[in-house]
């Protein structure tokens, strides 16, 4: 125990130191070799990885912009779009609106046409069967006044006033 008690750490034994520097040297080697080198390698790695990710976000956010462009330029496309169908429907209506306005206005020409040419015939009609039975009519009379044979001009007259008192009458 002597030995130990003379030992202090202000007065080192050059053996202590020489082995202290062997040991630290070859724990720094193999340390170094071991430990050291695949941290180095691993951050490097993780370095390399984060900068590819800082790219790739950065790319990402030019893209996001650029498709943020596209997308308001497909937007105000599609309003410019909207806002043409809705001209073209609205003058599309407006045309046929105009159409079927001329349409009925020539077909209620046509049917009021029809109506008075069906009218004007109808009168025709009227008139010829009118004529036909005052033709008859006189035709009657005639008869009946030859059948009779009146002696004079005015018992002729009165019978003929009679005869015209009854077609009135019926």
């Amino acid at each position: 125990m002597f030995f130990l008690a003379d030992f202090t750490v202000f007065r080192p034994d050059p053996g202590l130191v020489i082995w202290s520097t062997i040991i630290f040297a070859a724990f720094l080697f193999i340390i170094g070799r071991f430990a050291f080198r695949p941290i180095v390698k691993a951050l490097k790695t993780r370095e390399y990885d984060i900068q590819n990710a800082l790219d790739a976000a950065k790319i990402a956010r030019q893209e996001m912009e650029n498709l943020k462009d596209e997308n308001e330029e497909l937007l105000a496309k599609a309003r410019e779009e909207r806002s043409q169908i809705l001209h073209e429907a609205k003058e599309a209506r407006d045309y046929m609106l105009n159409e079927a306005k001329k349409r009925a206005k020539e077909e209620a020409a046509v049917i009021v046409q029809n109506a008075k040419n069906d009218i004007e015939s109808q009168k025709m009609a009227a008139i010829k069967e009118l004529k036909n039975e005052v033709g008859n009519m006189a035709l009657d009379i005639a008869a009946k006044v030859l059948r009779k044979e009146l002696d004079s001009d005015q018992a002729h007259k009165a019978y003929v006033e009679k005869l015209v008192g009854e077609i009135q009458s019926n």
